[in-house]
């Protein structure tokens, strides 16, 4: 016989002498203890009937099929139900007897039985529970290791109750911390809030803690900051619960915590998206993503499907990375109606046929060249595929009457010293001309860093760690903004819900991290100590860096929008003439030009910018000058003629 059959029927055999137990003392209660024979002889008649219905409303409310060790306020109430619905049956078939048989028993029996029922039942099931967490889990728990748990809240609580019930033997919860003085010296299931943040120190000594839980999911990058230097002051073991936006059901178990991750350092509150706006514009329709296999392209691939599009088609120049996210999707949603597109966003052909065969009506244009030391050695590639590439995939997009056009840019874009951001620049220039004109609404998005995309500084120092450094930093002072990919990918989808026409979107960074602060916490997070055992070196500022990034700039015209973490922008006019120049030089066949023409065509546009802060690149007065001479002539059509048209002009190369 197998132990959960021997098991019910032990039950069944204590329930029997629990029941009888209950009648018998009510009626020595009733009576003070001279109950007369009439009514025990009345009560041993009953006793046979009364147990049979007693037993089955038991069985009727699953008594034996539930695990008791984890018994909570809900077997509390199937326990009075089954003893109410039993008491009940028992009055019924009493009454019965008593007219067919004239026996006397008195009511108030019956009030005392239900009462000793409920104690006696409910009360041998309890204290199993009662056994399993404070005799088997006191033996069990001197063996686990000493936790500290840092959030008394409803996270904290949800560990401290995980760890308890499975996994006692590896993790004995000495005590929690928090900064809230009402719950400090508070107790919370059976452990004491032990003090605040500055306390954790010398609660490791005291309590010879072998490892920290931050139980906060939803507290800023800022605070987490300040507790990990905290903590790792200890020397002890330190993990965290993931962000509220991994914890998709809302439970948390041990299996979710992991070791603190530099997301965890850097990320901020939670992202809030507008799902009925989203789906709104996205649910059923035909959705294209360019640079679909790149770090942002792919997410806001991943992002869009969840919005169920009629149709998503991938479209990418790398014939491998097209190929990982559509398989990628693929296996998670085979239903989902994708086609992958190999194409270059330069070829108009191409880019035509893929709008005239599949008619996109939300377009993403992540696709760009971003490696900003790369395009300072390939100046026309970057002019080429940012800038020709955008104005390609934007034309095409008005030309085929597609409802909204969001491009990715970047907060290099802005006062920009590289040729990348000055690039980008121009790219959300030709977006901002096009809508002027235009039935589509065109808009841009600027972010700064993302965390793991290629070409980040976060997956190269991992590298450096990894094979033991040194770290490189390029400059002691050098700050940047951070997001996650899945947060930037949120909020430039959001920003697409708002997008009326002509727009700069700019996502609200958080604060700034310095990336000498960044490169520290990354070592201490893989063990190791900075400057001991793992080195910081200084390479130098890069050609085209600067020390920190901007947002917007000053003649931009800044408000926020119905969504507290995006702003939005209005450029100043653009010189419709120069950028007329500039694309059609772009569009020549075989077109290429030197660092010093590529400066001085993006100076046409951009006057002030500079790639370093020296006379850029010695680029001679009188060849600047002859280039921007050469741009500035008059189109020959009118004033944003060639934004939209199909036209393919032919002009001498000049300067």
């Amino acid at each position: 016989m197998r132990w959960s059959q021997r098991r019910v029927y032990i039950l069944v055999l204590l329930d029997v002498f629990l029941v009888n137990l209950a009648l018998g003392l009510a009626m020595w209660l009733r009576f003070e203890g001279a109950v007369p024979p009439k009514v025990i002889d009345g009560a041993l008649r009953l006793a046979i009937p009364f147990t049979v219905v007693r037993i089955s409303c038991f069985y009727a409310f699953g008594l034996y099929n539930r695990l008791w060790q984890y018994a909570s306020t809900g077997e509390i109430l199937s326990i009075v139900r089954a003893v109410t619905l039993g008491s009940l049956l028992n009055v019924s078939l009493a009454y019965f007897l008593m007219e067919r048989d004239g026996f006397p028993l008195p009511r108030s029996v019956f009030v005392f039985a239900w009462l000793l029922e409920v104690f006696f039942v409910g009360g041998i099931r309890f204290c199993w529970r009662l056994y399993r967490d404070y005799v088997l889990k006191t033996t069990v728990l001197l063996e686990g290791k000493p936790v500290l748990i840092v959030g008394a809240g409803d996270a904290g609580v949800a560990v401290a109750r995980e760890m308890k019930n499975h996994f006692g033997q590896h993790r004995q919860p000495v005590g929690f911390v928090d900064d809230d003085p009402q719950k400090q010296g508070m107790q919370l299931m059976g452990l004491r809030v032990l003090g605040g943040r500055d306390d954790i120190p010398r609660l490791v000594y005291d309590c010879a803690v072998e490892e920290i839980i931050i139980a906060m999911p939803s507290v800023s990058g800022r605070v987490v900051r300040e507790l990990v230097e905290i903590c790792q002051s200890t020397g002890v073991r330190l993990k965290t619960l993931p962000g509220m936006y991994e914890l998709i059901d809302g439970k948390v178990t041990l299996n979710q915590i992991r070791d603190v991750h530099v997301e965890d350092i850097l990320g901020r509150d939670p992202v809030q998206v507008d799902l009925e706006s989203i789906a709104g514009y996205l649910a059923g329709k035909v959705v294209l993503i360019t640079g679909a296999g790149g770090s942002i392209g792919s997410e806001l691939c991943r992002q869009v499907a969840r919005f169920a599009p009629v149709k998503l088609i991938l479209l990418e120049y790398s014939e491998n990375n097209v190929y990982d996210i559509h398989q990628e999707l693929e296996d998670i949603n085979d239903k989902l109606d994708m086609v992958p597109v190999v194409a270059d966003i330069k070829d108009a052909t191409a880019i035509d046929e893929v709008f005239r065969k599949y008619r996109p009506q939300v377009i993403f244009h992540a696709a760009a060249h971003k490696h900003v030391p790369l395009m300072e050695t390939n100046p026309a590639e970057a002019l080429n595929n940012n800038i020709l590439g955008s104005w390609c995939v934007a034309r095409i997009a008005h030309k085929y009457r597609a409802e909204a056009f969001i491009l990715i840019s970047t907060d290099k874009a802005v006062n920009p010293t590289s040729i990348m951001g000055a690039s980008k620049r121009v790219a959300e220039m030709v977006v901002q001309e096009i809508s002027c004109t235009s039935q589509t609404r065109f808009a841009a998005v600027r972010f700064g860093n993302v965390i793991d995309s290629k070409g980040s500084v976060v997956p190269l120092f991992r590298k450096q760690i990894a094979r033991g450094g040194p770290v490189t930093v390029t400059h002691a002072e050098m700050i940047r903004y951070f997001m996650t990919i899945p947060e930037a990918a949120q909020l430039v989808i959001q920003a697409g819900a708002m997008a009326c026409g002509g727009e700069v979107f700019t996502l609200d960074m958080g604060e700034p991290v310095k990336i000498v602060d960044l490169a520290r916490s990354m070592i201490r997070l893989s063990g190791f100590e900075p400057d001991e055992d793992i080195k910081i070196v200084y390479s130098g500022i890069r050609s085209g860096e600067k020390l920190y990034e901007e947002l917007f700039t000053a003649e931009e015209e800044v408000s926020a929008t119905r969504h507290q973490r995006i702003y939005v922008g209005k450029l100043k006019g653009v010189d419709t003439a120069a950028l007329e120049a500039l694309l059609i030089k772009l569009r020549q066949p075989g077109w290429y030009a030197d660092k010093e023409e590529v400066i001085a065509s993006l100076r046409s546009l951009i006057p002030a910018f500079r790639v370093d802060k020296q006379e850029l690149w010695g680029v001679s007065e009188t060849v600047r000058d002859a280039v921007k001479s050469a741009l500035q002539e008059k189109p020959t059509r009118e004033a944003r003629g060639l934004l939209v048209s199909d036209e393919k002009p032919q002009l001498a190369q000049s300067g």
